[in-house]
């Protein structure tokens, strides 16, 4: 039986019929993949009903840290009692780098109300495609990532003969980030060459992946040392979400055998650009048609940039831009990535949109320079860090508010050549930090509560919370080495 094909429960135990075990996982709001190895009689019990999943992992970071402010879904007053975990028999695929054993993604359910956990993030984006579908439609997605790649140094403090992450995350402990070797150095932006270095890890990915069902559509080397972009096969956009988070769990699992630690932060690197995780999407009727494509040009259009994107598509796009500043903790959700936000390194800063223009938030790819069925949005906004499922939820409920409520485009596009963030930038700047991003994200007339609703804003606004209440306590290295000195 092929994975990604309808299976039953009955069905498991002759698909399973050679196996020891099966490996389950989640996602975390972090976008981090939770989960076991579980005995296959065990797997085989809790197939069809799910089985008891420690709710900690929505009560805790992802340095397993308890949030300062206990939230609802897990805390000290509820025992972080369990949460339901089905397993989703869609997803089965075999892991291909720990010989071949069986895996499935599962969703989280509350155990009382047995409804969809509000913060779980495969199922916040199932909410979001339930309600196009409920319309007779449906979206497809693609992601990019890209990404730095560091050597794991030896060191003598590190009692562990291992390469791996473990390795680097032990030798920071003691070393500065600078010290990190990388994978190769210097600028060398689609380089043919350069993979050619590391050729067995290079391809080693690109053949994992597409044995993992996270297949990658095109696969080279970025400007900046060691890192490499990938933009995935396009899908489905729940299929799509988790192709990515299966890409990013590929590239760690397969960076550890060969000594490497991928880096997904959005800015790693001080002074070079930063990892972009750029989100694209459409809607399609029932049949699979671009419901983002007008048919034939609108000569009539308020901008030219439009002249080929659809009224639907123009309400799609008019609601990204009205509540794109009310989700940045969705689209940036670290203080880190507000470091990549900044002008002048190709990474938007205002609402801003235009035709095939990538320094804006939304790059619009319509006809003459696309074809009409792939016509789509881009949004660029996210970066490498960031929770797939959370961002495509995110995309998709504030574009459909913006169709249910017929809205307008609030500003002009950027014309070629024009400077994001300028004075002739008619949208309005994006949040710079964390803190600012998650003030408007928990505010009470917020859009993300309007399309999100107020469980999962409370829960998620509290994450990002403890973000920054951990950050405002750091003493960073810059820090110290300003001001042991002179002050």
């Amino acid at each position: 039986m092929a994975p990604g094909s309808e299976i039953t429960a009955d069905q498991l135990p002759a698909l399973l019929k050679d196996d020891l075990g099966v490996k389950v996982a989640g996602v975390d709001v972090d976008g981090v993949l939770r989960g076991k190895l579980m005995a296959k009689s065990k797997f085989l019990s809790i197939a069809k009903d799910g089985f008891g999943f420690c709710s900690v992992i929505f009560g805790w970071d992802m340095h397993d840290q308890t949030y300062f402010r206990e939230l609802k879904i897990s805390n000290k007053e509820n025992g972080y009692r369990d949460i339901l975990a089905i397993p989703d028999l869609r997803s089965f695929r075999r892991i291909p780098w720990e010989n071949n054993v069986p895996f499935f993604l599962v969703s989280f359910v509350d155990p009382d109300s047995l409804n969809s956990l509000s913060a779980c993030p495969r199922s916040l984006l199932k909410r979001a495609v339930d309600r196009l579908e409920e319309e007779g439609m449906g979206a497809m997605a693609g992601a990019e990532y890209e990404f730095y790649q560091f050597r794991v140094p030896s060191s003598s403090s590190d009692n562990s003969s291992e390469q791996n992450s473990s390795a680097t995350a032990s030798f920071l402990k003691n070393n500065p980030v600078n010290s990190l070797p990388s994978l190769t150095e210097g600028m060398f932006g689609y380089s043919l060459t350069r993979p050619v270095h590391n050729q067995e890890y290079f391809y080693g990915i690109f053949d994992a992946c597409d044995k993992f069902r996270c297949g990658i559509e095109g696969w080279h080397t970025e400007s900046g040392p060691g890192v490499f972009e990938a933009a995935l096969l396009f899908d489905e956009i729940k299929e799509m979400a988790d192709r990515a988070a299966l890409f990013k769990l590929t590239v760690k699992s397969i960076g550890s055998k060969f000594g490497i630690t991928p880096c997904f932060m959005a800015k790693p690197r001080e002074g070079l650009p930063g990892n972009s995780g750029h989100m694209h999407i459409s809607l399609v009727d029932k049949q699979g048609k671009n419901l983002f494509y007008r048919g034939e040009e609108d000569k009539d259009a308020k901008y030219s940039d439009l002249r080929y994107l659809s009224d639907l598509g123009r309400h799609f796009l008019a609601g990204l831009l009205d509540g794109l500043p009310d989700v940045m903790p969705i689209v940036a959700p670290t203080v880190n990535s507000y470091k990549r936000l900044v002008e002048n390194f190709w990474a938007p800063v205002t609402v801003s949109w235009g035709l095939e223009h990538r320094a804006a938030s939304i790059r619009l790819i319509t006809p003459p320079s696309g074809s009409p069925k792939a016509t789509r949005m881009e949004v660029r906004v996210p970066g490498a860090d960031t929770n797939a499922h959370m961002v495509l939820a995110a995309i998709l409920a504030l574009g459909w508010r913006g169709v249910q409520k017929k809205m307008e485009i609030p500003v002009p596009p950027l014309g070629k050549g024009e400077d994001v963030g300028g004075a002739s930038d008619k949208g309005v700047r994006l949040a710079k930090s964390l803190k600012e991003a998650n003030a408007r994200f928990t505010a009470k007339d917020s859009v993300a509560r309007e399309v999100f609703g107020d469980e999962f804003v409370d829960h998620y606004g509290g994450t990002r919370e403890h973000e920054v209440r951990l950050w405002d306590e750091a003493v960073t290295d810059w820090e110290v080495k300003r001001y042991i000195e002179m002050v």
